[in-house]
């Protein structure tokens, strides 16, 4: 047993190594050596956890996702008694914006695998497969603020559900190029969410 969680921890050691190196030049230079490098062991030893490049990069791309996940909730699990759906929305969305050093850190090893995954079947597959259930509940959360008369019922579609990770995409690319702060993000999330629940 203790030799798997050392084989596990050693994984993520190097699955943190490879977004050091995505967040600084991006994914397309980085070779096994130039990983197992700013990982600090040998090739070898890389090569005895990850047999190649592409079950490594499949490897670090779950790992971000999952402890993005992990974050938002602990976003949701920290709002105080029986939380609304616009603050579960909220804690979600805004988990999804660059607000903090991890979740940067999360969302620019990201764009630099969605930028290989665009010619890569295997990494655009695991990239599109979290998709659809957020975007599920995401419309769970509209349907049962309509349910409680906060939103009005055409409103609580699928739809709608993408507009909003789709906007919260982009404002959070917007943030990554400095084309606004990410305080200007939030900003404009909270702007959006008074306008979808007749707010605003």
């Amino acid at each position: 047993m203790p030799k798997k969680v050392d084989h596990e921890a050693r994984r993520q050691e190097i699955s943190a190594a490879l977004w050091r190196i995505a967040v600084t030049r991006g994914l397309d230079g980085a070779s096994l050596r130039d990983v197992a490098a700013e990982a600090g062991i040998s090739l070898g030893r890389l090569q005895h956890y990850f047999r190649t490049k592409d079950e490594m990069l499949l490897f670090a791309l779950r790992r971000i996702n999952q402890l993005a996940a992990d974050r938002i909730r602990e976003r949701i699990e920290a709002l105080a008694g029986e939380p609304t759906p616009r603050e579960v929305l909220r804690a979600c969305l805004s988990g999804m914006l660059p607000l903090d050093e991890k979740s940067r850190t999360g969302l620019l090893v990201g764009a630099a695998y969605y930028v290989r995954a665009v010619h890569d079947p295997a990494l655009r597959a695991e990239a599109q497969q979290g998709i659809p259930q957020l975007r599920d509940f995401f419309a769970s959360q509209l349907q049962r603020a309509a349910e409680r008369g906060e939103l009005a019922p055409e409103r609580a579609t699928e739809e709608e559900a993408m507009l909003l990770i789709s906007m919260v995409d982009g404002l959070a690319t917007y943030a990554l190029l400095d084309v606004h702060r990410p305080e200007t993000a939030l900003r404009l999330l909270d702007r959006h969410l008074d306008n979808l629940f007749g707010e605003g």
